[in-house]
């Protein structure tokens, strides 16, 4: 498994419409046979703040992901709402086992 944390800040005007988004990315994403999990997380100190928790079965499934339409349409809408890049960190799966998920 491999797993992807998203940090995500957007402007204070943009944090409804970058929920909305997100979670109808999120929706698509989970039907993806390549993806465990998929979680948006919001920081309850400051609510501009958002991490998305990916899980991909593998590599692969991340490159799949991305080349999906719900996941350019995501890339698009929230690009313009985005106070500062947003970052993605890749970890290694320790526990649960990979094949609890």
């Amino acid at each position: 498994m491999l797993v992807v944390h998203v940090d995500v800040q957007v402007k204070s005007e943009s944090v409804s419409a970058f929920i909305e988004a997100t979670i109808e990315n999120a929706k698509n994403s989970i039907r993806e046979p390549g993806i465990a999990r998929f979680d948006l997380v919001q920081e309850t100190d400051d609510p501009t703040r958002f991490i998305l928790i990916e899980v991909y079965r593998n590599e692969a499934a991340t490159e799949a992901h991305r080349a999906t339409a719900h996941y350019a349409k995501w890339r698009d809408t929230v690009a313009p709402m985005m106070k500062e890049p947003r970052i993605r960190k890749k970890f290694s799966n320790l526990f649960p086992e990979d094949k609890e998920w």
